[in-house]
Parts: C-alpha cells; structure tokens; sequence
C-alpha cells in the first residue's frame, strides 16, 4: 500500500522540528513558576486582610486611603528592581551575543511596565484622598516616575515595532541600558528637591527603626513577598514565551533555507 509523502521537504522538516515554550498540560507543582504564583496565591490574601484591617492609618497621610501605601510602595520598589533586570540583561546581551539575555530584558521590562502601571494607578487613589487631586505635575517624585513610565513603554514599542533582528535586539539593549538613569532619580527626587510626595523614611526613618507600628512592618512585608514571588513568576513565563517565540522563528528561516535548497 502506497504511503502519502509530504506535499514538501519543508513541510517534512516542520513535523519533526519541536519548539520549546511554556505547556502548561505538562507544568507540574515543582516548577518555578507554579510554586512562585501558588506563593503569591496563598500570600495575597493575608496582605490585603492586614492591609484592610490590621495594620495602621495615619490621620495625615489620607487616612483609611493610605492602606493602598502598604501595596503602592512594594510596586514601586520591585519595578525598579525589574529595571535594574533590564539594564543588567542588556548589558550582558551586548557583550555576549546570547539571546537569552536578550528574552530576559524583554520579559523585565513588560513587568516592569506592569507593575510602574500598576503603582501609578495605586498612587493616584491615594493622592486624591489625600492631596485632593490624582496627580500634580510640579512634583518632582510624579514627574520622574512618569518618565520612567515613558522610557521603559518606549522600550517595549521600539521592540513590537523594529522585528526580531540583531540590530533592533542592540538599539534595544543601549535603550535599556540608558533608560535606568532615571531609576535613581526617580529615588532620590523627593531628597534632591522640594516635593508634596512623601518621604522615601515614612516607613522607615533614617537611622533604620521603624517608623510605624510592628503591625504595619508585617503587613508590608507579606505584601511585598507576595508582589515578588509573583513578579518573578511573570518574568519567568515571559521569558519562556520569548524563548519559544525565538524558537519559532529560528524553526522558520531553517525550513526556508531548507525549501530554497
């Protein structure tokens, strides 16, 4: 009995050619990424529960709106954090040439993206309860996260519209390198100049001894273990879809090659 050949060596080439990607039938409870957002799952919760009902409001600072502070200061920390991701995996991108760094700058600065997003959002609740209006452009701390917001949204847009080539990967990675100059600015903006944002010490004074109560320490801490095993879960998946992304397309230009011989 005749068999049926593939209609082209291409298409022969594709059946057996395998891409590596996030399969989430086949993600059992010791990967990464599960235990991370199981983490994030268990921990959440807790937070919001001592964020809403334990922890301590000051009159001053919006009253029960500054519960939102307990989340919107962890935003602010880890997406510095996945900036300083980016400007480290693009760095070693330029000097080694692996792709690898390259997913990883990419997956670190779409949650980076996220989470500044996220913060801003935050921040503009709390800033109506307690300035009397979301936002004000004369505040310095504002101002530069905005920007901030703007360089790494910028970065992502310079990726979706340049393609998946070497050079757009280099303009990418000086892009991101250059862009965390902001991040320390960001930081000490509320120091450098005179500013209506609260002190980066309103958790925590200069000598290191808690500025708030214990209950409030503990609150912060869990929401902050929580926002991180789940950012790391993302960057994790992110980096997986990347590299299953590349995969793809390194799998294409073989079978053209192959079709064109």
């Amino acid at each position: 009995m005749q068999t049926t050949a593939p209609s082209s060596h291409a298409e022969a080439s594709q059946a057996r050619t395998p891409v590596a990607g996030v399969d989430w039938r086949h993600l059992t409870w010791r990967d990464p990424a599960l235990v991370l957002l199981a983490a994030s799952a268990v921990l959440m919760p807790i937070a919001v529960w001592l964020a809403l009902v334990v922890a301590p409001v000051a009159a001053d600072s919006g009253g029960s709106a500054a519960r939102i502070l307990y989340f919107h200061v962890p935003y602010a920390i880890l997406c510095s954090v996945a900036f300083f991701v980016v400007l480290v995996a693009s760095a070693l991108y330029l000097w080694r040439r692996d792709t690898r760094w390259d997913s990883l700058a990419r997956a670190a600065a779409e949650v980076g993206v996220l989470y500044t997003s996220l913060m801003l959002i935050l921040g503009m609740f709390w800033g109506q309860a307690a300035w009397g209006q979301p936002w004000d452009w004369s505040d310095p701390r504002l101002t530069t996260t905005f920007i901030m917001w703007l360089i790494y949204v910028s970065y992502l847009l310079l990726r979706f519209y340049t393609g998946r080539t070497e050079q757009s990967a280099r303009v990418a990675a000086v892009l991101g390198i250059a862009g965390f100059a902001d991040v320390p600015i960001v930081h000490y903006a509320v120091s450098w100049w005179r500013s209506i944002h609260p002190p980066t010490d309103y958790f925590v004074n200069s000598n290191g001894s808690a500025a708030i109560p214990p209950s409030g320490i503990v609150t912060l801490l869990f929401s902050f273990a929580a926002l991180t095993a789940l950012m790391v879960a993302f960057i994790l998946i992110a980096y997986r879809q990347d590299r299953a992304t590349v995969a793809l397309r390194e799998a294409r230009l073989a079978l053209d090659v192959d079709g064109a011989e």
